[in-house]
């Protein structure tokens, strides 16, 4: 409900991996990485395999230098499902609505994120233990 109208639909799948370059995933999935790009604001190498036939895409991240965080939950975990990316139509609307709910986020405003989109995290103890990504796509 808090959400209602703004929810576009899944735009991808975080994968967080020791390297980029392992080829695991492209491997398995028989797709190659279609964008690169180190995305500074996160302090991350992001890679994006897309499916032939749209939907929502598979992102590998990996920490670049001062991303603790990630480089803790690698060392943790290891590599794995990291977070769920919802696309929104209006990220500042979303967040704002979230936030008047009290719902725990990480970002208060929005931030650059890959792919040139507005991104913004909630915190995971908001969704049960999930980080989740909201995207404004670039337009």
């Amino acid at each position: 409900m808090l959400l209602d109208g703004l929810i576009v639909g899944i735009d991808h799948v975080g994968i967080a991996a020791g390297s980029l370059d392992d080829g695991v995933w492209t491997k398995l999935l028989g797709l190659p990485i279609a964008h690169r790009e180190t995305v500074a604001a996160q302090k991350v190498e992001a890679a994006f395999l897309d499916p032939r036939e749209g939907g929502a895409s598979i992102e590998l991240i990996a920490p670049t230098a001062g991303n603790e965080s990630l480089a803790r939950f690698l060392e943790k975990r290891g590599g794995g499902l990291h977070h769920l990316a919802i696309a929104v139509s209006d990220i500042r609307e979303a967040l704002s609505r979230l936030k008047t709910a009290g719902i725990p986020l990480v970002d208060q405003e929005p931030r650059p994120g890959a792919r040139g989109h507005l991104v913004a995290f909630l915190h995971p103890k908001a969704t049960g233990g999930t980080l989740v990504e909201l995207v404004e796509r670039k337009h």
